[in-house]
This record gives structure tokens, sequence and C-alpha cells, in this order.
């Protein structure tokens, strides 16, 4: 299954309770549809997974599958500390119908760059989905290196990566790596254009959450090679790209969904957005539905 352009890395949104709030889902899902997302992610780091009980887990997935009905895949994440428990993840994903599996360098164990290849290895082998990597140093604690890459790329279970490391010399070791069956997707919104119109396949957006036609239209510029369009647009997104990190994601984009109707907070240790960024968030989800109208009506130049 080739993946590329904009795919979302879902928010989970919650009751005020702090329940699963499947109506918000179904949503947040239906504007990821009406807003031209290639495919969505499912509990990955932007979807609190770490804080999702294994009901609630396949809850989302069941529901995702349910309400998507193929239209545009589901992807899973199922990242552990653990190959065993990444295995068995995997599998309980698969068996809620989601069709690839977002799998994260296994975090706080820092495993050898050997030890990471034998893990994906295993998950491609054994999960019984095909295999997205997923490279965040950030987060994790380890760095996936090109070149172990490299060999992981030619496995045929394993079908491309997400790289979430900002520099363009990463970008460009990786991008040699593509292939008709191995995607390289940009993992960080900043950096993402750049990252495209040097050939890479798409995008795994936070900021899509809430602003899937713009981050969409984005996306389809930069494939049509239409680069001052695109750098117009991403200008216009700069605010939102900076807003996503001034605080740990998925607190600021969580913000943002907050205000268009979809859940409301987080759950511990995430608290809510502090009271600096509060006024931020306030303008800039007030500029939303202006942005994503002119990105729904305005066709791409010939």
């Amino acid at each position: 299954m080739s993946v590329s352009g904009c795919i979302t890395a879902l928010a989970t949104p919650f009751t005020a309770a702090g329940d699963l709030d499947l109506d918000a889902w179904g949503r947040l899902l239906d504007l990821q549809l009406a807003g031209g997302a290639q495919a969505v992610v499912v509990a990955g780091s932007t979807g609190e997974a770490a804080a999702l009980e294994d009901e609630e887990y396949l809850a989302l997935i069941h529901s995702a599958v349910a309400h998507l009905d193929g239209r545009i895949p589901v992807i899973a994440g199922t990242g552990q500390m653990n190959t065993a428990k990444t295995i068995a993840q995997t599998r309980l994903a698969a068996s809620a119908g989601a069709q690839l599996a977002l799998v994260v360098v296994p975090a706080y164990v820092r495993p050898t760059q050997a030890g990471m290849a034998a893990h994906f290895t295993a998950v491609a082998e054994q999960g019984g989905l095909p295999v997205l990597l997923y490279n965040v140093p950030g987060r994790t604690g380890s760095d996936l290196l090109p070149e172990t890459v490299a060999t992981l790329a030619t496995h045929p279970g394993i079908v491309g990566i997400k790289e979430a490391r900002a520099e363009a010399e990463r970008m460009q070791a990786l991008l040699a790596l593509r292939a008709p069956d191995f995607a390289v997707l940009s993992g960080d919104d900043g950096t993402a254009l750049r990252a495209m119109l040097a050939g890479a396949d798409g995008l795994i957006s936070v900021g899509s959450n809430a602003l899937p036609r713009s981050f969409s239209r984005l996306c389809a510029l930069a494939a049509a090679g239409h680069a001052a369009e695109a750098h117009a647009l991403d200008a216009q997104l700069a605010a939102y790209h900076a807003f996503n990190g001034v605080e740990s994601n998925p607190i600021p984009v969580k913000a943002l969904l907050q205000r268009l109707g979809m859940g409301q907070g987080l759950r511990l240790p995430l608290l809510p957005l502090s009271a600096p960024h509060v006024g931020q968030a306030d303008t800039l989800a007030a500029k939303i539905a202006v942005l994503e109208a002119t990105s729904g009506r305005t066709p791409l130049a010939a």
C-alpha cells in the first residue's frame, strides 16, 4: 500500500469528564475527509496513545475504520518499548481493521542500530500489517540512521518512513531510498514543504487536525511543483507551525480543536494549554475558517 500526500496524525478528543468523545471523533474524521486528507493515523503520539486503555484503542480504530469505510486508509500507531509488545499491539490493530502500522523507534530503552533493524524486521514479519517506520529522536532518545533505514527499506513488509528530524541533510539521505514500494514522509510540519519540494512523498501532520484543507493543498501544490504558491501558503501556515510547538504535542493543537468544538482537554501528565498561550490560540482559531475556505475553493494553477 502506497502512502503519500497529507496524512493527519489525529488527536484523540476527550469529554470534560475525561472519557473518549466518540461524537467529536466522528466529526474530526468527517473534517479530514472533507479537507482532502489522504490517510489518518489513529493513536499515535498526537493521539495520546500512551494514555489509552486497550479497549479505548480498539474503539478508536474500529470507529475510524467504520466511519471512513475504505475511503482513505487508517494507520494505527503500534510502537511500544519492547518488540514482543509492539508485535502484539500491531496484531491488535490489524484485528480492528487498520491497514498500516506506524511503528516508532522504541522509546527510552535506546537500542543499537542493529537492535532497531531486528525490531522493525520482527514487527514487519510477525505483526500482520505493513509497517511505516517512525523516527523522532527528540521523543524516543534514539536516532534511526539512514544506513539502517536503507537495509530496512528492502523488506517487503516495510513500506516507508516518517522522519521527524528537521535537517535538510537527513531528508536528502532518506530521499535516496525512495522507491515505488518505499515512501519517504516528513514528520515535521515546519519543514515539510522543503522536504516535499525536494522529493518527499508527503507529510504526516499535526496541524492538519485543525486545517486539513490547507495542509492538503500545501501537499498538492508541492507534488505538482508549484513552488511559489506552496511557499505563499506555507507562509500563511507558519504561525500554526510555530504555535503547535509552544508546548508538548498535542497540547497546542488540542487547544485549537477545542475552540472548533472537538474535545475537552488531555490526560495527565499532560495539562491544557498554559495561560500565556491562550490568547494566541484564540487568535489562530478565529482565522481557521477563512484560511480553510480559501484553500478549499482555489484550484491549482495550470
